[in-house]
C-alpha cells in the first residue's frame, strides 16, 4: 500500500462520525449453582491436576515448609520484598529449611540459576475465578512473571476473600473495564499440552505442578 493510499484511509477514519457509546443496563452473569465460589474453584482447578491446600495466615510459613518437604524441593525462589517473602525470612531465621533463593537481581544475573537449579517458586495472586478454576497473577517488579512460569513447581498463595464467581465479575471489580492490565496471567492448573494423538503432557511450557495455598482467614 502506498503512503498516499494509507494516508487517505486514515483520514477517512478520522473524519468518520463518532457513534455514541450505547447505554446498556448493568449485566451480571447468570448463577447456575448453589456451590460456593471457593468450592467451585477447587473443583475446577483440581480437575486439571492443580492442588489446593487450605491454611491460615499464621500457619502459612509452616504450610510452605510442609509442601516443600512433600515435594522434595531443596530450594525455593521467592520475592524478599513482599509480605510472603518477609514471612519466609522471619520463619527461616527461627528454623532454617530448604534454601531460599531471592529474586533480587536482574534476570541476566539469575537466569542460569532460575533455569537450571530452582525446584520451586512462590508468588502471590490477585485473586481467583471460580467458574474456570483460574488464578489471577499480576507480575510486578518484585515478582516477575518468570517466578511463576519457569520453576517446575509453582506455589501460589491465594486469599479466599479475593474469589470472583466469573471473569466478568473480576473485570468489573478490579476495574479492568476502565484500565485494562498490561501483563496479567490467568493460570488454570500446571502447564499442559497435547500432541496430535491427544496425549496430554504436563510441564512442557511451564511448571509441572501447581500448588495453591488458600488462606481462609
Amino acid at each position: 500500500m502506498s503512503n498516499n493510499a494509507r494516508s487517505a484511509i486514515l483520514e477517512r477514519l478520522r473524519k468518520a462520525p463518532k457513534k455514541p457509546i450505547p447505554d446498556l443496563p448493568p449485566w451480571s452473569p447468570y448463577v447456575t449453582t448453589t456451590e460456593s465460589a471457593f468450592d467451585r474453584f477447587r473443583r475446577m482447578i483440581t480437575a486439571v491436576k492443580g492442588e489446593v491446600i487450605e491454611t491460615s495466615r499464621a500457619n502459612l510459613a509452616a504450610t510452605i515448609r510442609q509442601v516443600l518437604a512433600d515435594k522434595q524441593a531443596s530450594n525455593l525462589l521467592y520475592a524478599p520484598n513482599t509480605d510472603i517473602g518477609k514471612t519466609l525470612d522471619k520463619a527461616w531465621a527461627a528454623e532454617p529449611g530448604p534454601r531460599l533463593v531471592p529474586y533480587d537481581k536482574p534476570i541476566e544475573d539469575l537466569k542460569s540459576v532460575i533455569v537450571n537449579d530452582i525446584d520451586a517458586g512462590i508468588t502471590s495472586t490477585m485473586g481467583a475465578i471460580a467458574d474456570t478454576g483460574s488464578l489471577i497473577v499480576w507480575p510486578s517488579v518484585d515478582e516477575p512473571r518468570l517466578m511463576s512460569l519457569v520453576p517446575p513447581i509453582h506455589i501460589a498463595v491465594l486469599e479466599v476473600s479475593k474469589m470472583f464467581d466469573s471473569f466478568p465479575e473480576a473485570v468489573a471489580k478490579l476495574g479492568w473495564n476502565k484500565k485494562p492490565p498490561g501483563n496479567t496471567l490467568l493460570i488454570s492448573g500446571p502447564s499442559k499440552t497435547a500432541d496430535i494423538e491427544g496425549i496430554l503432557c504436563f510441564g512442557v511450557h511451564g511448571p509441572k505442578q501447581l500448588v495453591v495455598l488458600a488462606i481462609t482467614d
